[in-house]
């Protein structure tokens, strides 16, 4: 196998809020998601808007102190419980879905991307999706204080 495969990272969490809260925490680029940000996370800049559709921001991403990630960020919201992260420096697509849950909401985050070919590929489908979904359970944790607290 030479070609590129795509690599598929999802995780999810029911949070104790409303489905509309949570959406709106979720596109409060310039309040709620800096707070949500770990330590794999620098240089955060909202450069256009701040909220939901049509935000553009900045970061990078250190999925380990080797890999940094330098992603531009465009955002839209395709349906009425979706928020959609586009990077223009790569393929990388996240998608946050939020559904109405018995307990409040269900937030679902899917992030796909073109990744590499070769052995270097097979390591990026084997390790990557383990590490960027422990990013974004430590995110979830801090969005559910966030609203709760």
């Amino acid at each position: 196998m030479t070609g590129m495969a795509q690599v598929v990272v999802t995780t999810e969490k029911t949070l104790n809020a409303s489905p509309e809260r949570v959406l709106e925490a979720l596109g409060d680029y310039t309040g709620v998601r800096p707070r949500m940000l770990t330590e794999h996370f620098s240089e955060y800049e909202v450069r256009e808007g701040g909220q939901g559709d049509g935000t553009v921001v900045h970061w990078k991403l250190a999925a380990t102190s080797k890999r940094v990630r330098d992603c531009l960020i465009t955002v839209s919201t395709p349906g009425p419980n979706q928020l959609v992260e586009k990077d223009a420096n790569s393929s990388m697509v996240t998608t946050w879905t939020v559904s109405p849950a018995a307990e409040g909401a269900q937030v679902r985050i899917k992030t796909t991307w073109n990744g590499a070919g070769g052995i270097g590929g097979f390591f990026e489908r084997t390790f990557a999706p383990k590490g960027l979904q422990r990013i974004y359970d430590a995110q979830l944790a801090k969005l559910g204080s966030e609203l709760t607290g």
